[in-house]
């Protein structure tokens, strides 16, 4: 988010926050991009915070309860309030329990039997979803977008364009069984805290292969994952590479460095699909 928009975000997290009987004297952001993670204190409170025009929260709400209540690993809502999605001034507003991070990074076999755990709990889970071919399909529509990919060179529209065509084909050639995915569990959206390592930020939940998720998450953690299709998952990392490369030309993009990024990512693209395309 701009300044602005990030100051009037924190504003109404805030508010609402304290109309629900917490006490708030300050917001410090743990994050910010298309959504506002803020830290309130001192009741020690997580808000996630998006425009409204910008949101899936009730979605992620819904799945994050159920995934709580199944006992999955999983962050959860904050108790002290009831759980749902608040609106006020443009934007919704979500409370969450805020986890201290445990020193040190998890070793791959509780990475993988984090995930594994999470998507036992998902399989429970019967609501309708997106399907991971639906963010491809998004990465297709921009590339084709001129004005919304501007910068993007003749050269490397032609590779991205062919590359998402040809590894959407090879991934569905797998015929792999699917199911409810976190989307992007990636060690960014996996705590590790006293209670054990947590995911969060379910808002890229979609249904696809469980090894469309394993692709976000380090390579060593494949190995300790059960029954995994380690070509699928090699497949899939590059899908993974050639969307977020995307990402980056987006005009709308705010992520730092970001056409440097673009530019390093069609390089690796380009060296993983040497010979394919």
């Amino acid at each position: 988010m701009e300044a602005s928009e990030a100051a009037r975000a924190t504003d109404t997290a805030k508010w609402i926050a304290a109309s629900n009987g917490l006490v708030v004297e300050e917001a410090v952001v743990l994050h910010n991009s298309n959504k506002l993670a803020l830290r309130l204190l001192p009741c020690d409170v997580m808000a996630r915070v998006a425009p409204v025009h910008e949101q899936n929260a009730q979605f992620e709400v819904d799945i994050a309860q159920q995934l709580v209540e199944f006992g999955s690993p999983m962050a959860a809502l904050e108790p002290r309030v009831e759980p749902r999605v608040y609106e006020r001034d443009g934007f919704v507003v979500t409370l969450w329990t805020y986890y201290e991070s445990v020193a040190g990074e998890l070793i791959p076999g509780e990475y993988a039997d984090a995930l594994e755990r999470l998507h036992a709990g998902m399989r429970k889970i019967d609501i309708p979803s997106p399907h991971y071919t639906d963010r491809i399909a998004e990465a297709q529509e921009l590339v084709a977008n001129r004005e919304s990919t501007p910068e993007l060179a003749d050269a490397g529209r032609d590779l991205l364009d062919n590359a998402l065509r040809y590894l959407r084909r090879t991934i569905a050639d797998h015929h792999a069984a699917e199911q409810l995915l976190h989307g992007e569990p990636h060690p960014g959206n996996l705590l590790n805290t006293k209670q054990g390592p947590l995911f969060i930020d379910l808002e890229t939940c979609c249904r696809g292969p469980v090894e469309f998720d394993l692709a976000h998450a380090p390579e060593e953690v494949t190995a300790h994952y059960p029954d995994a299709d380690q070509d699928l998952v090699d497949v899939c990392r590059i899908l993974v590479l050639a969307m977020v490369t995307t990402w980056r030309w987006d005009r709308a993009d705010q992520f730092p460095n970001g056409r440097q990024l673009g530019l390093d990512g069609l390089d690796e693209l380009r060296e993983a699909l040497d010979g394919v395309l």
